[in-house]
């Protein structure tokens, strides 16, 4: 990252990596390429005057699969970069730690996920903290230090009401959503040049990241599932239907699936409330982890939004969820504290977007729509949540593209969208 996309973005990542080393004996910094992983690590050792093992480098990747002991072997903290490259690091590292538990001794950088290393089930248990580090927010992008949005709601405070009229038109909107939040692509100007970087950076994750983790048959099928799962990206997944679009059997599209969420192209948001009675959905939501990418798959520019068609409004209405749902996380995974995330719907069609529970059971809960006016429908899935948690929910909110700020008579919040980052 650099210019207008360093500064906070690094700040609030560095310091939430020093917390945890000094609690941690292995901190796992996981996310997409490209995404600011290996700045972290460089600015790391910068002030730790140490070096950054590079297992992205063939030369590297060869010598410490050769002796990976020897490469982590020392007081610590030693760092390494794209670690899922040689999996028997993990076996290293296991037994550095089995004769020093000190905190603060490893600090590992991956663009696949800890929990699909085959490795890191036996390997580290019990001994490892993960940092979700994802693509930039839009406070991020903004330079705003301010506390988070989703942090204050965390804390109890109340969105409240707000004099202030939200200054973000709908083309603006449009333009964050389809832009999304990888540094590289937001440096590019917006057209042929960006685009080319999405579609280089596809490549790149499917060709060599995929393929890596496992041995793929139908190559040619990864990136028609990836469309498609883009296309029913903010809905609840039905594999069956997804499969048979593409062609495959399901439990290909099952393992398929898998390896995109691996890489952190997707990710499915988990039923919520499952215990509140048997009339509640158990599917998860399948979404993408960047906006801009899903916009990219799907054809979606500012200027085909403005347009307004009907077809392509639907399609935005999704994309805007997925932005929308994905703000909030990122907010959340710079939390201290557990917080539980999921969605929640029953048979009769009544949802919640995204439903945040703390440790103590207190929840909050988010419903978005890309309109710019909310109607007396678009509470009912807020309501029945309500009805079954009660005073358990401190804070309900509708966020959408209009640009006032207000409290329904039911109790539930209407706020901008823009409030997360403004």
């Amino acid at each position: 990252m650099d210019g207008a996309l360093t500064g906070i973005a690094d700040r609030r990542l560095t310091q939430v990596l020093a917390d945890r080393l000094s609690e941690e004996p292995t901190v796992v910094l996981n996310g997409p390429r490209t995404v600011g992983k290996s700045t972290l690590l460089n600015v790391l050792a910068q002030r730790l005057g140490t070096a950054v093992i590079d297992c992205d480098d063939p030369a590297t990747r060869g010598a410490v699969r050769n002796d990976p002991g020897r490469f982590v072997a020392g007081p610590g903290p030693v760092l390494i970069d794209e670690f899922q490259h040689v999996p028997e690091l993990l076996d290293a590292i296991k037994a550095e730690l089995n004769r020093d538990l000190r905190p603060g001794r490893f600090v590992l950088a991956g663009s696949t996920r800890y929990s699909t290393l085959p490795q890191a089930g036996q390997s580290l248990t019990g001994r490892v903290d993960i940092i979700d580090v994802l693509p930039l927010a839009q406070m991020e992008i903004d330079g705003d230090r301010d506390e988070p949005f989703v942090h204050r709601l965390l804390s109890g405070a109340s969105p409240g009401r707000s004099a202030e009229s939200s200054p973000t038109s709908r083309d603006e909107y449009a333009r964050r959503v389809t832009s999304g939040g990888m540094p590289v692509a937001l440096r590019r100007p917006p057209g042929r040049s960006r685009s080319r970087w999405f579609s280089n950076y596809l490549d790149l994750v499917i060709e060599r990241d995929v393929i890596e983790l496992s041995r793929v048959r139908q190559r040619e099928m990864l990136p028609r599932l990836l469309n498609q799962l883009a296309a029913r990206s903010g809905q609840v997944l039905n594999i069956a239907a997804t499969a048979q679009a593409v062609g495959m059997e399901k439990s290909s599209a099952e393992n398929y699936l898998r390896l995109l969420e691996a890489v952190f192209l997707i990710h499915r948001l988990p039923a919520w409330g499952t215990t509140l009675g048997s009339r509640v959905a158990r599917q998860p939501k399948v979404h993408l982890v960047d906006s801009g990418v899903m916009a990219w798959l799907l054809g979606l520019t500012p200027e085909k939004i403005a347009k307004s068609d009907p077809a392509v409004l639907t399609e935005y209405g999704h994309l805007l969820e997925t932005f929308a749902v994905g703000e909030v996380l990122k907010q959340v995974s710079w939390w201290d504290a557990p917080v539980s995330v999921g969605h929640f719907r029953t048979p009769a069609a009544d949802e919640v977007d995204l439903v945040l529970e703390r440790d103590d059971g207190d929840v909050i809960a988010f419903e978005i729509k890309s309109g710019t006016r909310v109607h007396n429908e678009d509470l009912r899935g807020m309501r029945a949540l309500r009805a079954r948690l009660g005073n358990r929910l401190i804070a309900g909110l509708v966020l959408y593209t209009g640009a006032l700020a207000y409290t329904h008579d039911d109790g539930t919040h209407v706020v901008p969208i823009d409030a997360l980052w403004r």
